[in-house]
Formats: C-alpha cells, sequence, structure tokens
C-alpha cells in the first residue's frame, strides 16, 4: 500500500496497522536517483552530526535522554553496511553499537533481555541494535526452537519494555531493512565470488533463505502487535543501499529534531574566564 509524500520520511515509512510496506525496490520519497541521494546524505550527515552533537552534550551536561536505533532485516539487507555509512557522520564517541548473534550459553541461563539491558544507551548516547530482542521472537518461532506460547508471550514483554525506556528518557526508532528475495541472490552471490567478501558469508545464510516465507510472516506478526505509538516500525526499502542509507539518516534526523536537545548552560561565566584566559598569555 502506497503512501503519500508528505515530506515526512517516518509518515512515509511508518508500519500501521497489518503489514503495508513499499517494495524494497522502489522511492517512496526523497531523491529517486543515486547522485541526488548522495549529495542529500552528505548535508544530512551535517545536519545530523549537529543534532548528535547536541544530545551527547545534554547527557553530559545531566540530561537523561538517549536514542536507539533498532536495526533488523534478512541476510545481506545492510545492517552492518547502514551502521557504517550512517552512524559514521557522526562523532563515534556520543554512539554505542552492540550487535547481536546467536545467544552465547552464559547468555542463555538469563532472562532473553538480560544480554539487551547491558547493551542500552546511557544518557546522551545514540544506542545501535544490530539485530536486536526481536530475534528472541523470529528466530525460536520460525526454528521451532521454544514452544510457540513462549515466544508469543515476549510481544508483551517487549512493547512493555520499550515503554520502560520511553519513560526513562530513550527515543527508539525501530528500522526493517526490507529487502527482496532476487536482491538477497545477488549479494549471497556476490559474496562467494569475491574473496575478499567470503568473511561476511554463512552457510546458515542459505537455511534462513530457504525459510524466506516463514520470516516474512513472523515479521508480519512482530509488526503488527509491536508497531505502537511509543515506538512505531519504519520499513526501510533496501534494495538500492544509497537509497537505504539516506533514509535511515533522515529518519535519525527527524526523531532528534523531535526530541530538540539543548546545549547545557555553561556552570561559570564566560566573559571572567575569557579575561583570564588573557591575562595568562602565551607561555614561553
Amino acid at each position: 500500500m502506497a503512501k503519500k509524500d508528505t515530506g515526512s520520511v517516518r509518515d512515509a515509512l511508518r508500519i500501521g496497522k497489518g503489514t503495508e510496506r513499499h517494495d524494497p525496490g522502489t522511492f517512496p520519497i526523497g531523491p529517486k536517483k543515486k547522485p541526488k541521494a548522495l549529495e542529500e546524505l552528505a548535508d544530512a550527515g551535517a545536519k545530523l552530526a549537529k543534532l548528535q552533537e547536541a544530545l551527547y552534550a545534554e547527557g553530559v551536561g545531566g540530561g537523561n535522554r538517549s536514542l536507539l536505533l533498532v536495526l533488523q532485516g534478512m541476510d545481506t539487507s545492510g545492517k552492518g553496511g547502514t551502521v557504517g555509512h550512517v552512524l559514521g557522520l557522526v562523532n563515534p564517541m556520543g554512539v554505542r553499537y552492540a550487535g547481536f548473534k546467536k545467544p552465547t550459553a552464559a547468555e542463555a541461563r538469563h532472562h532473553y533481555l538480560w544480554r539487551i539491558r547491558k547493551q542500552l544507551p546511557v544518557p546522551g548516547q545514540v544506542g545501535v541494535f544490530d539485530r536486536s530482542h526481536y530475534e528472541d521472537i523470529l528466530v525460536p518461532r520460525v526454528q521451532k526452537l521454544v514452544p510457540a506460547a513462549e515466544w508469543r508471550k515476549r510481544y508483551a514483554e517487549i512493547n512493555g519494555f520499550e515503554q520502560e525506556l520511553a519513560e526513562a528518557g530513550t527515543t527508539i526508532v525501530k528500522v526493517f531493512l526490507d529487502i527482496s528475495p532476487e536482491e538477497q541472490l545477488k549479494r549471497l552471490k556476490a559474496r562467494l565470488e569475491t574473496p575478499a567478501k567470503w568473511w561476511k558469508y554463512n552457510p546458515a545464510d542459505l537455511d534462513a533463505r530457504a525459510q524466506w516465507d516463514d520470516y516474512q510472516k513472523a515479521y508480519a506478526d512482530v509488526f503488527a502487535k509491536t508497531s505502537t505509538e511509543t515506538a512505531p516500525w519504519y520499513a526501510v526499502p533496501a534494495d538500492h543501499k544509497w537509497y537505504r542509507n539516506y533514509l535511515v539518516a533522515r529518519l535519525l534526523i527527524e526523531a532528534i529534531e523531535e526530541m530538540d536537545p539543548k546545549f547545557p548552560p555553561a556552570d561559570f561565566d564566560p566573559e571572567t574566564e575569557l579575561k583570564k584566559l588573557e591575562g595568562v598569555g602565551v607561555p614561553a
């Protein structure tokens, strides 16, 4: 179901009731050509960096707010690439990255949210989850690792968890990088045909590809049950990497602009300090 280009990327990409999403290869909002998108991404990067600096400074000054970017998607959809190209535009001091793979034996002994809580951003930070707590619904469901009653109760648990984060000052931006099976095939082949990309390939990726429809159904239920007013989902068409990066940058800009972070006031008199500085002179 196409959505009207209102100028707001969040409005254009937000998943509402059901699973309305744009085709992964389309351009529902913003630039339609790569050169224009790269030009606008550069401008967006400068803007994002300034907003992130204000958020970081606010946290240093005693503020309690942070932002959490949750990235989900099928293999090769570009979660790592998005982190590099979009979050690489801002000061790394204010970014906290966490990639979630299969739980370790130690992690598996705890509640599934235990390892998630350990990686949450502190005030002033932009946190990034490369995969997330949603893996604890998707994978157990598709691979039948736990009884259905177990993963079904996690929808409500996660909604409560995210509401708790929001009330504590964290703005949550949940992004599904929506790639087509045709584009995934191209990217998997490129990984196998390019020695420099072999490290990215995992034979298990083919198992997940074989279960494509099952994962799509699982994602559809995740969107229907956890796209809330507090933490909505956004589906980003991801067949074109340059367009994906532009959209995610814009989503972050809109989210932080709404937060409207403020630089903290000085706890000293700048004029007095300037006079003192001028009086010190230049060291010999």
